[in-house]
């Protein structure tokens, strides 16, 4: 009878076997036979292979794509004990052996992410007990979600610091397939989620953790850890991190908008932030100088059409005017004449624009106006007896609707 280590060692032999990315993560392409093919609930073509370097999505870390027999392979699941290797299409001959080929940069750029995000969340719990609760891994950066409501920049400098030394210092990363009654024998970062099958990757003396996805030789193949941002997300802290390759990415996407701003803004590096400081100050002040130049046009806008009208109705249909500005222009005329009924109207693109105000000696309700003229263009809007606004669809024209208007007056009175 077999004792307990070598039972283990058996079943372990055997998921290596199987699945070649645990063997060795660097293998690119392979050879194998096609168990079966089939289509799923979906009606997706997959094959299952007697072994393969296709990670299949898991623990965070998103699948590998490739070819097998040049055909793409779009997704790679695990589905019952069995790794699906969704295809394009369907492969011709199930009976001969298949070439798969991996896409490496994908792959190793995972195998950089995920083994950063080893480093990052070992070094956050060390240096502060900051434990990790979440993470994923994304096409451009990657997240951890910390248990922490609170992260200061002097900490996530200082966990930056370490998890980049431990890069430099090419730390081995080892894996280690062990029985749930050996966990006791490590200092693991977290509980692992799963009974049997256990794989532990370790970084000795550093960090010790449950999972199943790929990883260099050692840390130093990470290259660098960079944290972008972070932001609290309910009780927790999200932060946002590269690792990597892409660390070059982001610098040189970077640099490349620097560079841009340099030449729009006429400042050198070093002065920009002052040069975007003054801008928006520029800004504001233009801003605040159009507002009253608006003010200013509204004001003479509503003399003039006081002086135009010889009864106490004033009305007129816009083009493209928005209803703020309207509103404002109402509002300007009642100030002035508390005789006056204000009825605009905007025809704005398939869209009417309707506002009604009157001043403090009528007595018509401006809000029934409202609803009745609005109840005519599938319109929705509210307002007071003595100021509503509105808007529907432009079922006729805005002259029509201004008619209507002023008819609606005399009967809410």
């Amino acid at each position: 009878m077999k004792d307990r280590f070598s039972y283990y060692k058996d079943k372990e032999n055997a998921i290596m076997e199987n699945k070649l990315f645990y063997q060795d993560p660097y293998i690119k392409t392979f050879s194998a036979k096609v168990v079966t093919q089939s289509i799923d609930e979906h009606g997706n073509y997959y094959i299952v292979l007697h072994q393969t370097a296709f990670y299949p999505t898991g623990g965070g870390q998103p699948h590998d794509v490739g070819t097998i027999e040049n055909i793409k392979v779009v997704n790679v699941e695990e589905v019952e004990g069995e790794v699906r290797h969704y295809l394009e299409t369907e492969l011709e001959d199930v009976n001969a052996a298949v070439h798969g080929v991996i896409d490496w940069e994908r792959r190793f750029d995972h195998m950089q992410q995920h083994a950063g995000q080893h480093i990052l969340s070992a070094a956050f719990e060390q240096l502060f007990g900051y434990k990790t609760v979440g993470f994923h891994l994304g096409n451009e950066t990657l997240t951890i979600d910390l248990e922490t409501e609170k992260l200061l920049e002097s900490e996530a400098f200082r966990v930056e610091e370490l998890s980049n030394q431990i890069i430099i210092e090419n730390w081995p990363i080892e894996t280690k397939w062990v029985t749930e009654e050996e966990l006791v024998n490590y200092n693991l970062r977290k509980e692992t989620k799963v009974k049997e099958d256990i794989r532990l990757v370790i970084i000795p003396n550093f960090d010790y953790n449950g999972c199943g996805g790929t990883h260099p030789k050692a840390t130093g193949e990470v290259q660098a850890i960079k944290i972008l941002d972070w932001e609290r997300q309910k009780k927790k802290t999200r932060v946002q991190f590269v690792c990597g390759n892409r660390v070059l990415k982001q610098l040189s996407q970077k640099h490349k908008v620097l560079l841009e701003l340099t030449k729009l803004l006429n400042a050198p590096e070093k002065e920009m932030q002052h040069a975007v400081i003054r801008l928006l100050e520029n800004v504001k002040i233009a801003e605040k100088e159009l507002e009253q130049s608006v003010e200013a046009l509204l004001h003479y806008e509503a003399n003039s059409l006081l002086e135009k009208e010889e009864s106490n109705i004033i009305s007129k249909v816009f083009q493209n005017r928005g209803i703020q500005e309207l509103q404002k222009l109402a509002r300007n005329i009642i100030a002035k004449d508390e005789e006056a009924i204000v009825l605009f109207v905007s025809h704005n693109e398939n869209r009417l624009q309707l506002v009604c105000a009157r001043g403090t000696t009528d007595k018509a309700s401006m809000k029934k106006v409202m609803g009745e003229a609005l109840s005519c263009i599938n319109g929705k809007g509210g307002g007071s007896d003595s100021f509503a606004q509105g808007g529907g669809e432009a079922l006729i024209s805005g002259e029509q609707m201004l008619e209507q208007l002023v008819n609606l007056i005399d009967k809410v009175r």
